[in-house]
């Protein structure tokens, strides 16, 4: 097999150290050398590491993604003069009974050697950082929507039903009913009359659903819940002003994938973040849907698919388009939203919510490759596509339904 890097290193990580493994491929006569050693994983013995591994003259190290254990190995070797190359574990695994960390580095330095292993995708420091922001957020909005929950349990533990009237507890009204009830205020009638603009119009409800036994115990755990929630609010504020000055050189690129329907700023920060902005580095659109995991795998054998369920893909992206395809399911009026239609009465909704993704993306690549803006072709673009179809579908609805149907053309 053909040796690509004759000096390659391979390096299995773990919390507090890594085996590297250092493998000079042998020239006529001369056996291939595989010398394996220990390294720790603090600062200063990666930085010894790295003057190992140039004095050993590699041209590739090899590195498995193993939780974020990666990071201090890679970001203090990535501008050491050779190529650092991070993979997928699913993609090196090595042989059942013969799995041992010496074996693990033993096994990546050959596959680096011989080139069988592509490296996944690192952004650069601006990115990075960027994207730390865009996770954190996601991660605080998740546990604040967690505490409005709890927060609902306990009112339900105190027969306040609050949520079954209002839509949001912790709107304008929502807000200062649960500060009168903390304050000691139990009379439903003075509670619900604290609603404000259309709620007003539901104040007979109100105050039967303000009527229960809230004691001072579930006052206190109400005053707790709505602090953590400020706490929250607070911090998310926080990081979204960071990430507003991050973003800036990203700004044009933001507003331009903004056009597509459904995709928020907020989703807009986490595509740049997650992607890069940089669609170079995906040489074609079907490549970033296949990275972020909204194509169908491929696991055929003797001719016969055996699945065909999509790959495991970037987590926090894949969360932001799902919650934009949803927006575009309940829009309408876009060919986005009758792409969802079409799909989900075919296929069902989750599907349906990946083919959309899919399609987010495709839009996405093309428009940052090209920097065109987004052209939606409408919510009658099946029907402009395959006119005699769309005809024949709503003639056999009418039929199924008892009608007898005789067409005209309008003149």
């Amino acid at each position: 097999m053909e040796v690509v890097h004759a000096r390659c290193a391979g390096l299995d990580i773990s919390k507090k150290d890594a085996k590297v493994c250092v493998r000079v491929a042998g020239v006529g006569r001369r056996k291939t050398v595989e010398a394996v050693t220990t390294w720790g994983s603090m600062t200063r013995q990666i930085l010894a590491l790295r003057e190992h591994l140039i004095d050993e003259r590699i041209t590739c190290a090899v590195m498995e993604a193993t939780g974020d254990y990666w990071k201090p190995f890679y970001y203090l070797l990535e501008d050491a003069g050779f190529e650092v190359l991070l993979v997928n574990a699913r993609h090196v695994k090595n042989l059942p009974g013969r799995k041992t960390d010496v074996a693990d580095a033993t096994w990546l330095a050959q596959l680096g050697a011989h080139g069988l292993i592509q490296g996944s995708f690192v952004p650069p420091e601006p990115i990075r950082q960027l994207r730390d922001l865009t996770r954190t957020r996601t991660a605080i909005t998740r546990e604040r929507s967690r505490e409005v929950q709890r927060l609902e349990k306990l009112l339900e533990d105190a027969g306040i039903k609050l949520s079954a009237v209002a839509s949001d507890i912790l709107g304008v009204s929502g807000r200062a009913m649960l500060e009168s009830l903390i304050a000691g205020n139990n009379d439903p009638a003075a509670l619900a009359d604290l609603a404000k603009r259309r709620l007003r119009s539901k104040i007979p409800a109100l105050t039967e659903a303000l009527t229960g036994r809230f004691t001072p115990h579930h006052a206190f755990l109400a005053r707790v819940h709505l602090d953590l929630i400020d706490q929250h609010t607070a911090a998310i504020d926080e990081i979204t002003s960071r990430i507003e000055e991050m973003i800036a050189p990203f700004r044009g690129f933001r507003d331009l994938i903004c056009t597509v329907p459904g995709i928020s700023t907020l989703t807009a920060d986490v595509i740049i973040a997650e992607t890069g902005a940089d669609m170079t580095r995906f040489p074609t659109a079907a490549q970033l849907a296949s990275w972020a995991g909204t194509t169908p795998g491929n696991n055929e054998s003797a001719g016969k698919v055996k699945s065909s369920r999509t790959r495991p893909g970037n987590p926090y992206l894949q969360g932001a388009l799902g919650a934009a395809a949803m927006a575009c399911a309940q829009n309408p009026g876009t060919y986005l939203g009758a792409r969802y239609r079409r799909i989900a009465a075919r296929r069902g909704p989750q599907k349906a919510n990946v083919a959309i993704q899919h399609s987010m993306l495709i839009a996405i690549w093309h428009m940052g490759t090209n920097g065109c803006l987004y052209d939606d072709p409408g919510a009658d673009y099946f029907n402009r596509l395959h006119p005699e179809r769309a005809k024949k579908r709503a003639i056999n609805q009418l039929e199924a339904m008892g009608y007898q149907v005789t067409l005209t053309h309008a003149s």
